[in-house]
């Protein structure tokens, strides 16, 4: 199997580790065009996946 011919820096490593840390979170847009965030349950409404979970007093 090869083998490197050098060392690889802790610079380079840190570098190529550090590229993947930052990630925007991703939101979806509810039937009245608020924003919240995917998998969650959207708080201006109470629907998940097109199911009232939460009761709302209005």
């Amino acid at each position: 199997m090869a083998q490197p011919k050098r060392k690889q820096s802790k610079q380079r490593s840190r570098k190529r580790r550090g590229a993947n840390r930052f990630v925007a979170p991703q939101f979806s847009k509810s039937t009245d065009g608020s924003l919240f965030m995917m998998h969650h349950v959207d708080p201006s409404t109470g629907i998940y996946r097109g199911r009232q979970v939460i009761a709302f007093e209005e």
